[in-house]
Order: structure tokens, then C-alpha cells, then sequence
């Protein structure tokens, strides 16, 4: 799928929709080991940007996009509209994060 064609609006210009397809999602379930809590622990004390949750953060994001993604393609989608990111602590230092939006078929105006 072009990333292009995907987008957190609800239409996509230049292109008409010819067909919905229904939600599609991408989860994911991280935590951070032993050993990175506690060079993120060092870098808190430092202050300015925790780059190990930042990390962290980004690849739950991609994998999360990835997955929603291909959900859409197993659809027979070739855009997503209102594509929207969400995420939520399950327990202390596991985060889930979800990636989601409306499967479309689109075509060229």
C-alpha cells in the first residue's frame, strides 16, 4: 500500500471512494527490559529526552502502523482514512498501542 494513501482525514484529495471496507487495526503489546528501565532511570536523573522510552515508543508506533496495514490489505484496501493512533498502560511498564482507521478502496478523481 502507498503511505501516501493514508491519511487522519476523512476523505483523500484527488481521489473518490468507491468502496469502505470497514475498521482496521494494528495492536501491539511492548515493555521495556530490566536493563533498559534502568538506563532510562539514569537518563530521568540527566534530564532532557529519555531517547530509551523514545525508542521504545517509536517501534510500538511502526509495528502497531505495520500491523494496521496489513490488516487493510487483507481486506483488499488501498487507503485508510481517518487513521489515528492510541495507546494505554496495562500494567507498569506495559504499554499497548493501537493503530487504526477505515479500510477504503479509492481510485483517482
Amino acid at each position: 500500500m502507498d503511505p501516501l494513501l493514508i491519511t487522519t482525514t476523512n476523505e483523500l484529495e484527488g481521489y473518490r471512494v468507491t468502496r469502505q471496507l470497514g475498521v482496521v487495526r494494528g495492536l501491539t503489546v511492548r515493555s521495556r527490559s530490566v536493563l533498559g528501565n534502568l538506563g532510562a532511570s539514569l537518563q530521568t536523573m540527566l534530564g532532557g529526552n529519555i531517547t530509551l522510552y523514545s525508542e521504545l515508543a517509536e517501534k510500538a508506533r511502526q509495528e502497531a502502523f505495520d500491523l494496521m496495514v496489513q490488516h487493510a490489505q487483507e481486506r483488499g484496501a488501498n487507503a485508510i482514512l481517518a487513521m489515528r493512533y492510541d495507546a494505554n498502560e496495562i500494567t507498569d511498564g506495559v504499554t499497548e498501542v493501537l493503530a487504526y482507521g477505515t479500510a477504503a478502496v479509492v481510485e483517482p478523481r
